[in-house]
């Protein structure tokens, strides 16, 4: 069985466009970031994080952790939990290159399968005004979104540009990385299903 070791239902919603068959388990552990520890490093050590706590009590299932991060001049950025937060984070990043890392890694302990792979988004936020970024948190309320952004919703009209090596990287789950670690693992993908 293929296990999402997430409570995000962004990573279900891209996960479910490539795999039929699959379980959602909540890993339950301590997200805090480490002293002296970069945004690249933090993803991959708390995808890792994830999908081993599950494969603790389920060691014979294939489970997916994933996690995301960003820093800007080599600040790490935290998640906003309410309006204030997210005004004050979106003022502090208008005009400036933010680069997110989305981590994932795919486990099975009985058949020692690990893979990890971290994607990075480079972005660079236009320079929003007060109104824009009132407005635009009044319409979204992308509160709990790294960096404020909602990108499969009106959160890519704030920036001036984005580059990746995989579109689904921003959203917290690469898929193209992922689709090659699920076939390495012979999992079959919903289009070789048919």
């Amino acid at each position: 069985m293929l296990i999402l070791a997430s409570s995000s239902i962004y990573r279900k919603e891209l996960l479910s466009r490539i795999i039929e068959d699959y379980q959602i388990e909540i890993p339950d552990i301590d997200e805090s970031k480490y002293d002296h520890e970069d945004a690249k490093t933090s993803a991959i050590r708390l995808a890792l994080e994830k999908a081993e706590k599950i494969a603790l009590t389920l060691p014979d299932n294939f489970i997916i952790g994933a996690d995301q991060t960003a820093e800007s001049n080599h600040i790490q950025i935290n998640k906003p939990n309410n309006y204030e937060e997210a005004f004050d984070q979106l003022k502090k990043l208008s005009g400036k290159d933010v680069s997110f890392y989305s981590a994932i890694c795919l486990i099975c302990k009985s058949k020692k399968i690990k893979y990890e792979y971290v994607s990075e988004v480079n972005v660079k936020y236009k320079n929003l005004s007060e109104n824009e970024i009132e407005s635009y948190l009044k319409y979204e309320k992308p509160y709990g979104c790294l960096g404020c952004i909602k990108s499969e919703g009106l959160g890519i009209s704030l920036l001036e540009k984005a580059s990746s090596d995989d579109p689904t990287a921003i959203i917290g789950l690469p898929l193209i990385a992922l689709s090659k670690m699920l076939k390495n693992s012979g999992i079959k993908l919903k289009s070789e299903q048919r």
